[in-house]
């Protein structure tokens, strides 16, 4: 891409520049040390077109909307529709969380996303012992169709998109949500949206598990079976990397564990006998955004590239749409601080524009108060105004990929890719994610990582203002929303109506089929979920037949 001739040039004078120019600037004012990334790629003083001489613009960049999508997964990007503006919201009833719903959509969200509780994360209904003190805390509670009917009242469901963050029970609660839009009279054919059903993260980072990995991957697969044969417009998975960086990996690890996780998945839909290029285009993906700005947009630009790769080389995709790398981006939980909270919104804006910057195709803004408790409608409200004056006011969406060419970025997106393809390469050599998980090799690597980021905080080397510099004695007052903890018993109450009112017989019947398909391995369990469902028998039936013929995961201790 450059004059060989004129990189040597620069580079003699880039060293002359060093021995002069900046070695007489040290004599006032030496620097402060080394400089690094969160993945520990050193940061030079300056970036020249010496540091990225081997670039092949057409096949390194392209054009936006073409192979290999560095610069973005649709040829005008934000300049024909703006990212889809999904908060993440959900706690208590589903009358609440439908209240909140219908808030959002009122300010100008364009997308649902519904956080669950964590009894209906590893499915338990609202009134099993393990759920206690936890019913409606970080999420709403749905323990029958009939929560989920409540949830979504009055929205219609052909006209807005959901992604739900369930993994372990998305059968279920997929189900359930295919039977509210029926109740609508919309046919799940038109539904739109995406289901994380992203199991093999919640070993590595999560921990929101029921079953064994295989039987894990087969209720995996069964949703792109389902899906591909009756709801062509949603998305089957969402591959995450976000909870794997909250836990504490680097953005190199974010992308290599990720797309290590997501190669399982792919494999593991091929050997059920499903086509590559029908389902591999409903595949998306879901990343964190941290601090490091720069890092953060090249890590989008090479997770594009580095997926676009995969796909075409390693797989052999065929169509275009298969190749592609569609994310949605959560800007960061763990990076918010309880000390002067209201720094969270300025972190926040960082967080969201570096994921702008890097083409997300959907964007939740975390809250400033999410570091006390769920936020408040207060909160929500700045945190979905921050997108939209990034989206109208910023000017940054006016031009795509507006960051392209920039000698550290791209170098940047080039060590992201290269570093990140090396850790993939050595998954495989163990056998795979699941082997490596099994052997608790991405676990360790995160909490080494983890461990050095605490490390770092402690010694001051790395400064997080307001909390180990830049701190203030003055307790700023926040407004703090609480979960009624009487709401468990009404749910329960509820709960213990619907059975009694349901036909019994037929929920038998429902759960008895069920028990026998999940007993045979070629069966698909979506349409068993979706009968027994239909007839109100709960998650955590439902669940517990699945428990009873699966079993339980019980991981082993890897430190």
């Amino acid at each position: 891409m450059f004059d060989r001739r004129k990189l040597e040039e620069i580079r003699k004078l880039k060293e002359k520049w060093e021995r002069e120019t900046v070695a007489k600037s040290f004599e006032k004012l030496p620097e402060k040390g080394e400089f690094a990334t969160s993945s520990d790629i050193l940061v030079n003083r300056v970036y020249t077109p010496v540091d990225i001489a081997e670039h092949d613009y057409l096949q390194d960049l392209g054009f936006p909307g073409e192979y290999p999508f560095t610069r973005g997964v649709y040829p005008t990007m934000y300049r024909a529709r703006l990212w889809t503006m999904r908060q993440y919201a959900g706690f208590g009833t589903a009358e609440q969380t439908n209240k909140r719903f219908k808030y959002l959509l009122e300010q100008g969200q364009k997308g649902l996303s519904v956080a669950f509780d964590f009894p209906t994360q590893v499915g338990y209904d609202c009134d099993h012992p393990m759920a206690r003190g936890e019913v409606g805390k970080a999420g709403v509670s749905v323990s029958t169709l009939r929560d989920m009917e409540t949830v979504f009242d009055g929205i219609p469901l052909d006209k807005i998109t959901t992604s739900m963050t369930i993994n372990a029970p998305t059968n279920v609660l997929l189900a359930m949500y295919i039977a509210v839009a029926q109740k609508q009279g919309v046919e799940q054919s038109k539904l739109g949206g995406t289901v994380q059903n992203d199991v093999l993260k919640e070993y590595v980072a999560r921990g929101m598990y029921i079953f064994p990995p295989k039987p894990s991957m087969r209720m995996v697969t069964d949703i792109f079976e389902y899906c591909s044969q009756h709801m062509p417009q949603w998305n089957t998975i969402s591959i995450s990397g976000y909870h794997i960086r909250e836990a504490g990996a680097t953005a190199v690890q974010e992308i290599a564990f990720t797309f290590a996780n997501a190669i399982a998945y792919v494999q593991a839909a091929i050997r059920r006998g499903l086509d590559l290029d029908k389902f591999a285009g409903r595949l998306s993906f879901f990343f964190a955004a941290h601090n490091n700005f720069f890092e953060e947009i090249a890590k989008f630009r090479a997770a594009r590239r580095l997926w676009a790769k995969i796909m075409r080389e390693r797989f052999g995709a065929k169509n275009p749409s298969s190749w592609m790398l569609r994310f949605h981006t959560q800007t960061s939980g763990v990076l918010l601080t309880a000390q002067q909270p209201y720094n969270n919104i300025v972190r926040t804006t960082l967080h969201a524009l570096a994921a702008v910057l890097g083409g997300t195709q959907s964007l939740h803004t975390n809250s400033f108060d999410e570091a006390y408790a769920l936020p408040s409608d207060q909160a929500v409200l700045v945190a979905l105004r921050t997108q939209q004056i990034i989206a109208y006011e910023s000017g940054v969406v006016d031009t795509v990929d507006p960051l392209a060419g920039s000698y550290y970025i791209e170098y940047l997106t080039d060590e992201i890719e290269e570093k990140a393809q090396k850790y993939i390469e050595q998954i495989d050599s163990m056998g795979g994610a699941v082997t490596a998980i099994e052997k608790g090799f991405m676990q360790r690597e995160i909490t080494e990582s983890a461990y050095r980021y605490q490390k770092e905080v402690e010694s001051k080397k790395r400064i997080v203002v307001g909390v180990n510099e830049f701190v203030t004695e003055e307790e700023i007052p926040i407004k703090i929303m609480q979960i009624d903890p009487k709401i468990e018993k009404t749910l329960i109450t509820r709960l213990q109506r619907i059975k009694r009112e349901r036909n019994n017989t037929k929920v038998n019947e429902a759960l008895s089929k069920l028990r026998k398909a999940a007993e045979n391995e070629k069966m698909n369990l979506m349409p068993f979920v979706l009968d027994a469902v239909r007839e109100y028998a709960t998650l955590g039936e439902i669940c517990g037949v699945l428990r009873e013929v699966f079993g339980e995961y019980k991981p082993s201790t890897i430190f």
